[in-house]
């Protein structure tokens, strides 16, 4: 029997998914797994119990992913579950940012007591007149499932589009439309597009990518979009890009005290994923990463360790091993095993970074004290017989 503990409230669409074997219980410290969304986690206690945490969604910022890592905790995400729920909003965005919809809905709320509405709206309307989005030139910076659902579908409005990402996969290159201009310098994106789009992940290399230096290189009229994370942004720098012309509207989907409010920007409260379907997707694709992990062992869309898969075993025993990415400890495995005469059918071994994740398909269930012995190898951060 396996435990698992939801630190939020997780859809039931998801939970349902969990078999029989996995029961739910009231606190962290009890489970075998845990299923999170946006709780903070970076001061809470884990216990030794906890294998894997499963985040429902795609952003990771709350999670402790080093200290997870050393304490053999492996992370997963759920890249692509909440990417159309994204796109729609990114779509929103441009629309709201290229004509000024709050202000006519804003306008008639103030003259709803006008009995002459229509005709007065009639009069009215001009100062609200705004653009179309189709024929102008959309930049999508990130391409992985989010950018590539915005610039595929960005075609089909009639925009021209520009998609920029040095690392795209290539299941995400395989998905781009092939009317989308694949670009290889960011700074094309900054010279050309109307609208900018930014879908990559928060790491150091692209905190304050949009940055004083970015925003002197765009278009005078410039949209720049941001449904991704806030400090991609250097908001001080586009809001001195709005005071000076240069930058129409910067639309965020991340409210804080340096944007809400100012003029020019159009800000919603963390929308982008906000929807029934997203939250459902994301339940169900968390609770399948956990139940395979603990299950089979197979690892899926984590953060913090490599992907690795076996399928479902059919030997007699799978054990899962986590540990540091240091050359000769699958040697030391082996040979444990082998000195107590346990053959090893099947094995994979993955690396990430400074971690790294071995299975062993073995033809006997080996002993407590084979375990123990591996546990105590230089490297070694935790063991699991998954079966």
């Amino acid at each position: 029997m396996f435990t698992y503990n939801c630190l939020n409230p997780i859809s039931d669409k998801g939970l349902v998914n969990f078999s029989t074997d996995f029961k739910k219980v009231e606190t962290i410290g009890e489970a075998d797994a845990c299923l999170v969304r946006s709780a903070a986690m970076h001061d809470l206690e884990l216990g030794d119990k906890l294998k894997c945490i499963a985040r429902a969604g795609a952003g990771v910022n709350n999670i402790p992913l080093e200290k997870c890592a050393e304490d053999g905790i492996v992370v997963f995400n759920t890249p692509g579950a909440n990417a159309n729920g994204v796109k729609e909003l990114v779509f929103a965005g441009m629309l709201l940012a290229s004509r000024d919809i709050v202000g006519g809905i804003d306008w008639v709320k103030e003259n709803v007591a006008d009995e002459n509405i229509a005709k007065t709206a009639e009069k009215a309307k001009k100062a609200f007149a705004g653009t179309e989005i189709a024929g102008k030139k959309l930049g999508v910076i990130g391409l992985g499932a989010i950018g590539v659902k915005v610039a595929n579908d960005a075609t089909h409005l009639g925009m021209e589009v520009m998609g920029y990402d040095p690392y795209i996969s290539v299941n995400a290159a395989w998905n781009l439309s092939r009317n989308v201009k694949h670009v290889t310098n960011v700074e094309d994106i900054y010279r050309e597009c109307d609208f900018i789009t930014v879908h990559v992940p928060l790491v150091d290399s692209t905190k304050g990518m949009i940055n004083k230096e970015a925003v002197q290189m765009m278009k005078k009229g410039v949209v720049i979009l941001n449904f991704a994370r806030d400090l991609l942004v250097d908001e001080p720098a586009v809001l001195n890009g709005i005071e000076s012309g240069k930058v129409r509207h910067y639309v965020t989907d991340f409210a804080n005290p340096t944007t809400a409010g100012k003029p020019g920007v159009i800000c919603t409260p963390h929308l982008g994923a906000s929807t029934e379907e997203a939250e459902d997707n994301c339940a169900i694709m968390a609770v399948k990463e956990v139940m395979d992990y603990m299950e089979n062992g197979n690892i899926c869309h984590s953060v913090n360790y490599p992907d690795c898969d076996m399928g479902i075993c059919t030997t007699e025993s799978r054990v899962a091993i986590l540990h540091k990415n240091k050359a000769g400890l699958i040697a030391s495995f082996t040979t444990i095993l082998g000195n107590e005469n346990v053959n090893v059918e099947d094995m994979t071994n993955k690396s990430r970074g400074d971690y790294a994740y071995t299975l062993l398909d073995l033809a006997a269930k080996p002993a407590e004290t084979v375990i123990n012995e591996i546990e105590k190898v230089d490297g070694v951060i935790k063991v699991r017989v998954v079966k």
